[in-house]
C-alpha cells in the first residue's frame, strides 16, 4: 500500500498542493495521511469534497517516528523531524519505508512524502 503524507501550514491551499501532486504524480486513488491537529484546515475539507481519502494521524503517533528529514522546529514541537514523512510512515504501517522523502511546495506551505508498505509491494 502506498500512502501520501502531508504537512500543512496555515496558508496552504489547493494551488500549493496541486503543484506537488502534478510534480509527483499523486492521484485521488492514494490515501492522504494528515495530522489530526489539521483536520479543520480548509484544504483538508477541500480535498475531502474532491473525493480524496483522508487518514487522520493522531499527533501522539507522530512522536518518536524517525525520519530522514529533520526540521529542528518540527522536532521540538512534534517529536519527529518531518510531519509529512511521519504521517506517511505511520499510515502505511510498521513495515513501511519512504519511497519519496519530504518535498516542499514552491510557496513553502505544503510538504509531501510518500511511503510504501513492504507487506503489499504490488500496490
Amino acid at each position: 500500500m502506498r500512502v501520501v503524507g502531508l504537512g500543512l501550514r496555515a496558508a496552504a491551499n489547493l494551488g500549493s498542493l496541486g503543484e506537488l501532486f502534478r510534480r509527483h504524480d499523486v492521484t485521488a486513488a492514494l490515501p492522504l495521511a494528515i495530522p489530526d491537529f489539521r483536520q479543520a484546515h480548509p484544504l483538508v475539507r477541500d480535498l475531502q469534497a474532491r473525493g480524496y481519502r483522508i487518514r487522520l494521524i493522531p499527533q501522539a503517533s507522530l512522536r518518536g517516528v524517525s525520519t530522514p528529514t529533520r526540521s529542528p522546529r518540527i522536532l521540538a514541537r512534534h517529536g519527529t523531524g518531518s510531519i509529512a514523512e511521519a504521517c506517511a510512515l505511520v499510515a502505511a504501517g510498521p513495515a513501511a519505508r519512504l519511497v519519496l522523502p519530504r518535498v516542499i511546495s514552491a510557496d513553502g506551505c505544503v510538504t509531501l512524502a510518500l511511503a510504501r508498505s513492504e507487506e503489499s509491494p504490488e500496490q
